[in-house]
């Protein structure tokens, strides 16, 4: 295996660390090489050169966001895409946003995809580019949760005083540890897969109030819980992509995902992940 990841972000990072750690060659890109501080193990080329590194690479990951001109892999390598020899899979790194808002209801692996906002049509979009690798490759949609992990999740807001209790009875969100979502990705890698298209899900257990987990943090900390405010109150201090955020309600169930990767969930609520966060900080042996 020689893996190629497009963006070496918080989640790209993580699967180049799970897949250096289990002896498989990481080549991953960045738009500013000497910015970037990677993964030992890891080597790093510039975006604009990727090219023999997809012409050598049997999988690719891609983890960027389109935007208003579409996907950037796609738009700049479409066609090495299409040609690459050693190709054999290809995952990208999608959003649960691609559901659209079902009123608190579930999905699964097989729903429908709703393009009601800007942001999921280009996501759709773009799942629709990459699927158009299907004919000759495996293609994994991944479509992930809100994304929390060590230095990204409830405890740091409720540590640095900003969090808020936002009181929206009834609107759950699933969340997926990041640690989770690159064992999900290299469990994907490993399988030998005939060309075709999946969906995959990758979504805890358990889709929790956001006010519910903010005090769990807080609990976790021993501090008092951030005092609560009404959702109404405070959409008026968000963004438009937070209030968009927010304007969806959806469940997403992933026990389908589990099954076909052969993977269980470390951190199956938001509960065992912000603990194993607060475990790892305080180097009491969380997941590294």
């Amino acid at each position: 295996m020689r893996v190629l990841i497009f963006g070496l972000g918080y989640t790209g990072a993580a699967v180049a660390r799970a897949a250096i750690a289990a002896g498989v060659a990481v080549v991953a890109t960045s738009r500013d090489p000497a910015g970037v501080v990677a993964p030992p193990g890891a080597t790093i080329c510039h975006f604009e050169d990727a090219a023999p590194e997809i012409a050598l690479a049997t999988h690719i990951l891609a983890t960027a966001p389109p935007g208003a001109v579409g996907d950037p892999v796609l738009a700049r390598y479409e066609a090495a895409l299409q040609a690459a020899p050693q190709l054999r899979w290809v995952g990208y790194l999608s959003t649960t946003g691609v559901y659209g808002d079902r009123q608190g209801g579930w999905v699964d692996e097989d729903s429908d995809v709703r393009a009601d906002t800007p942001r999921a049509t280009r996501r759709i979009e773009a799942e629709q580019t990459w699927a158009r690798l299907a004919d000759h490759v495996a293609v994994d949609l991944f479509r992930v949760a809100g994304i929390y992990g060590p230095g990204r999740s409830a405890l740091d807001d409720v540590r640095s005083g900003r969090a808020r209790r936002v009181i929206k009875p009834g609107h759950a969100f699933g969340r997926t540890h990041r640690d989770d979502i690159a064992g999900a990705v290299l469990a994907a890698m490993r399988q030998s897969l005939a060309p075709g298209r999946r969906v995959l899900h990758l979504a805890d257990d358990q889709p929790e109030e956001s006010a519910v987990v903010t005090a769990y943090a807080a609990a976790l900390l021993g501090l008092a819980a951030p005092p609560a405010i009404a959702y109404a109150e405070a959409a008026l201090g968000m963004s438009e992509m937070a209030r968009s955020f927010w304007a969806d309600n959806r469940k997403v169930a992933s026990r389908i995902t589990q099954e076909r990767l052969g993977y269980r969930w470390k951190h199956p609520s938001y509960r065992e992940g912000l603990a194993s966060i607060l475990a790892e900080e305080r180097g009491e042996g969380g997941d590294q």
